[in-house]
C-alpha cells in the first residue's frame, strides 16, 4: 500500500476499527453486512426509509428468515441502531449503499432507489467522507449517476476525489458488488473474495481496507465500472448456462430422454463441465435482472447482445411452458385447468430460503389464475402473500393435510422440509419442475 495513504487519518481509523460505518439498505444483503463490521468491533448505524425495518431491528427482531432474533439482539448489543433519519449521515465516516436495481416496465434498469439514496445522502456528506456503493447496476452507475448526484445535492461545494486533488474538500467513492447466495451454508461470507473498483487510487485503497476488516480476501480493479462489470459477468454466465440447460431439457422431452440423469451423468466429468440445472424459470435479485441491464447499457454504443438476450428469452419462457405441462396433463385425465383446484408447492425463488424476489413461482400462480385455475399454495416459509412490486396474490397458506382434494400439486420450488414421497402417494397428479421426485416412481408424476 501506499505508504503516504496509509498515514491518513481516514486510515488509521479503518484500520483502529474506530471508523464510524453506515449501511443504506437493511434487506437481505445489507442487514448481513451490518452484522459483519459490527461483530468486527465497528460502530454501525443502518439506515432504512421502512420504518417497519427499523423498528423491529431497534426492538431486536428479525424480518429476515436465517438471520435469528438473538443476533439481531447480539447486534444491538454491539451498539447498532438503525434509523431513517438521514441526517446522521455526517456522522459516518464511511457510508455502504446496499439499495434495490430493479428493471422498470420497459425491462430497462430502474436507478429510483440509488437516485433516491444518492438525494438524501448528499446534503450531509462531509469532506473525506467514503461511499461505496454495493447495488447490482450496469457499468458506468457509480460515476455517471451516483457522483454527479452526491456532488450537485451538497450545499458545501464538495467533489468526488480524483487522484491530485485537494482532499479537504472532496469525498471518496468505490463500487463494490455485493455476492451473496442466500441459502447457501456451504460457504462462509468473510470466506467470498471482496471485488473493488474506485475513481481514485486514495479511494481505492480506503476501501480495499474497509473491506479487509471482514473479508479474507481483496480483488481490485482499474475502475467502477470494471467492478459493476464484473458482477454482470457472473451472473449473465449463470443466465446463459441455465438457458442452455432450460433448452435441452425441452429437447429432451421431445427425445423421451431424463435431462437430470444426463446432467448427472455429465457432472462427473472432472474438468471442464460445471451443472447447471433446469427449473420452472429464473429467480432472485440478480440472475433474471442483470442480462437486461447490459442489454440496455449496450444499446448506448449501438451494439447487440445477442446471445444474452436469446438467454433472457429462453428463461422468460419457462414458466409459460410449466402451464402448458400442467394442461396436457390435466387435459390427460379430462380436466381443464379452468374450473380445476391447483395446489403450489413453494413460493420462494429457490429452497430452503424466504425470499420472494422475481420468484418463477409468482408468475406460475398468476398464469394459472389467467386460466381460469382455484390456486393455493404451500411454503414453510410464507404464512401469507399479498402485494409486491410485481404481484397481487392476497393468499394464505395453505396446510397439507388434504392432498386429495386438489386435481393436481405442481412442485415449484423442492424445500427440504417437505415429504415427497407422502405428497406421491396422497396426490392425484403432481407436476414436478425441479426433479423433487426423482428417486420415485409412481404413474400420477409428470416431470416438466
Amino acid at each position: 500500500m501506499n505508504t503516504a495513504v496509509d498515514q491518513h487519518p481516514e486510515m488509521q481509523a479503518i484500520k483502529n476499527r474506530t471508523a464510524q460505518l453506515g449501511v443504506v439498505g437493511l434487506g437481505y444483503v445489507g442487514l448481513p453486512l451490518a452484522m459483519l463490521y459490527a461483530r468486527a468491533g465497528f460502530q454501525v448505524t443502518g439506515f432504512d426509509v421502512d420504518e417497519s425495518k427499523v423498528s423491529a431491528l431497534n426492538a431486536g427482531r428479525s424480518y429476515i428468515q436465517r438471520i435469528l432474533p438473538e443476533e439481531i439482539q447480539q447486534l444491538r448489543e454491539q451498539g447498532f441502531s438503525a434509523t431513517d433519519d438521514y441526517h446522521l449521515v455526517s456522522k459516518m465516516d464511511a457510508v455502504m449503499i446496499c439499495v434495490p436495481t430493479p428493471l422498470d416496465e420497459h425491462q430497462g434498469p430502474d436507478m429510483r432507489f440509488i437516485e433516491s439514496t444518492a438525494k438524501a445522502l448528499a446534503p450531509h456528506l462531509r469532506a473525506r467522507q467514503l461511499i461505496i456503493l454495493e447495488s447490482t447496476t450496469y457499468p458506468g452507475t457509480t460515476e455517471e449517476i451516483l457522483v454527479p448526484l452526491l456532488e450537485a445535492g451538497n450545499a458545501q461545494g464538495l467533489k468526488c476525489y480524483r487522484d491530485g486533488m485537494d482532499e479537504s474538500c472532496c469525498f471518496h467513492v468505490a463500487y463494490s458488488p455485493e455476492r451473496e447466495d442466500p441459502g447457501n451454508t456451504q460457504v462462509d461470507r468473510p470466506d467470498i473474495p471482496k471485488v473493488v473498483g474506485a475513481v481514485s487510487a486514495h479511494s481505492g485503497a480506503l476501501a480495499g481496507e474497509l473491506y479487509r476488516s471482514i473479508f479474507k480476501r481483496i480483488v481490485p480493479v482499474s475502475s467502477p465500472a470494471a467492478a459493476e462489470m464484473t458482477k454482470l459477468l457472473e451472473n449473465i454466465y449463470r443466465c446463459v448456462n441455465i438457458a442452455l440447460v432450460n433448452e435441452l431439457k425441452l429437447l429432451c422431452q421431445r427425445l423421451n430422454l431424463d435431462i437430470w440423469e444426463i446432467i448427472q451423468a455429465a457432472a462427473t466429468k472432472p474438468f471442464g463441465f460445471q451443472a447447471f440445472y433446469p427449473g420452472p424459470g429464473l429467480g432472485g435479485h440478480c440472475i433474471p435482472i442483470d442480462p437486461f441491464y447490459l442489454s440496455w447499457k449496450a444499446k448506448e454504443v449501438d451494439f447487440s447482445t445477442r446471445f444474452i438476450d436469446l438467454a433472457g428469452e429462453i428463461n422468460t419462457s419457462m414458466p409459460y411452458h410449466v402451464i402448458d405441462s400442467v394442461a396436457a396433463a390435466l387435459n390427460d385425465r379430462c380436466l381443464s385447468i379452468k374450473g380445476s383446484r391447483i395446489l403450489v408447492l413453494g413460493l420462494a425463488y429457490k429452497k430452503d430460503i424466504d425470499d420472494l424476489r422475481e420468484s418463477p413461482s409468482l408468475t406460475l400462480i398468476e398464469l394459472l389464475r389467467k386460466r381460469g385455475a382455484n390456486v393455493f399454495y404451500n411454503d414453510p416459509f410464507f404464512p401469507a402473500v399479498g402485494h409486491g412490486r410485481h404481484y397481487a396474490l392476497n393468499l394464505t397458506c395453505t396446510p397439507l393435510d388434504n392432498l386429495g382434494s386438489y386435481d393436481c400439486v405442481l412442485i415449484a420450488t423442492d424445500h427440504s422440509d417437505y415429504d415427497y414421497e407422502a405428497i406421491v402417494r396422497e396426490s392425484k397428479l403432481v407436476i414436478d419442475t425441479r426433479n423433487a421426485t426423482g428417486s420415485i416412481h409412481a404413474d400420477n408424476i409428470v416431470r416438466c
